[in-house]
């Protein structure tokens, strides 16, 4: 691991130490001050990063296989892990079993992801890297979503006492799932993007500027969560998630690219490494949105991000040995 991965590293439990330190101290009040600031990411900052994201994405120039190569396996183990999870839902916990996919998928791609790839692939790589990035909270935060709305519309019903109705629950999922802080942004992004037009100067600064506070603010919240929640019965559903973060994603990401799409070094090497990315932030404000899992999440994040600096070299090994 190059010092800049290790330096970054070491930043990023910094500034979530400071979180707790912060939590512990109540220096910003009493009470879960966590999910208050997670709710202004939420509906401030991640809504004008995903914007400004998708309206400036150049679609004819991204490397469509590769992307596929990525997320392809992704999405089928989000889908397996809620799938897994959901046998053992109750109305109480609807959220959960969509918690814990995006938990399980979602990776750390920006704060630690993007000085990785520079310092494995240089400018070449970051290119790919970056491509998957645009796409990454896009594809997983809204098929997250999805799933998260349609199981609470049909649990608000069985709790009603209504007859469970396909169509009802579809138009409520619907709109609950365009109606929302992530997707309707990304909606509204691409529909500006196809448009052909560009962001005027002043809007694009003023997206970038709020934008800039996703990093710091989501890396607090944890350490505040880390506080607030603590590890306590939480730790073992944090280490199933840590499992399939670090290494069930990534090799499948390596079995789908080598065997079934074909690619080769640098490519390939950017996918997997970008799998095997530890948890991020988004799944912690996902999960304080819905109310669900917070204390495994954050714990989740925490020692993923320990065990990446103990799997990082492993899986760099394994690229090396394929070529």
């Amino acid at each position: 691991m190059s010092l800049a991965v290790f330096l970054k590293l070491i930043a990023i439990f910094a500034v979530v130490a400071l979180g707790w330190v912060a939590g512990r101290a109540r220096w910003l009040g009493e009470g879960d001050v966590a999910r208050v600031l997670s709710n202004a990411a939420f509906y401030l900052f991640i809504p004008a990063l995903l914007f400004r994201t998708t309206a400036r994405i150049d679609l004819s120039a991204m490397p469509w296989l590769t992307l596929a190569a990525f997320f392809v396996p992704v999405l089928a183990l989000l889908l397996a892990v809620y799938l897994a999870m959901r046998r053992f839902a109750t109305p109480e916990s609807a959220a959960a079993p969509s918690v814990r996919a995006i938990s399980a998928t979602f990776g750390n791609t920006v704060q630690l992801g993007i000085p990785m790839a520079t310092a494995l692939f240089a400018e070449t790589g970051l290119a790919v890297h970056l491509a998957i990035v645009s796409l990454h909270a896009l594809t997983l935060l809204t098929l997250a979503t999805a799933l998260v709305e349609h199981d609470l519309a049909r649990a608000h019903a069985r709790r009603q006492g209504e007859a469970h109705s396909l169509a009802a629950t579809l138009l409520k999922t619907a709109r609950n799932t365009v109606i929302h802080p992530v997707v309707l942004p990304v909606l509204a992004g691409l529909a500006f993007n196809l448009g052909g037009a560009a962001l005027p100067a002043l809007v694009d600064e003023t997206l970038q500027l709020l934008a800039l506070a996703v990093v710091p603010l989501c890396l607090v919240v944890i350490g505040m969560s880390l506080e607030h929640y603590g590890v306590k019965g939480s730790l073992r559903g944090a280490l199933w998630l840590c499992l399939a973060k670090l290494f069930v994603q990534p090799a499948l990401v390596l079995l789908v690219g080598y065997f079934v799409v074909g690619l080769h070094g640098m490519p390939l090497a950017v996918i997997v490494v970008c799998a095997a990315l530890p948890v991020g932030s988004n799944p912690l404000l996902f999960a304080q949105r819905y109310t669900t899992l917070e204390a495994e999440t954050t714990t989740a994040i925490v020692l993923s991000t320990f065990g990446f600096a103990l799997t990082a070299p492993l899986w760099l090994l394994v690229l090396g040995r394929i070529g």
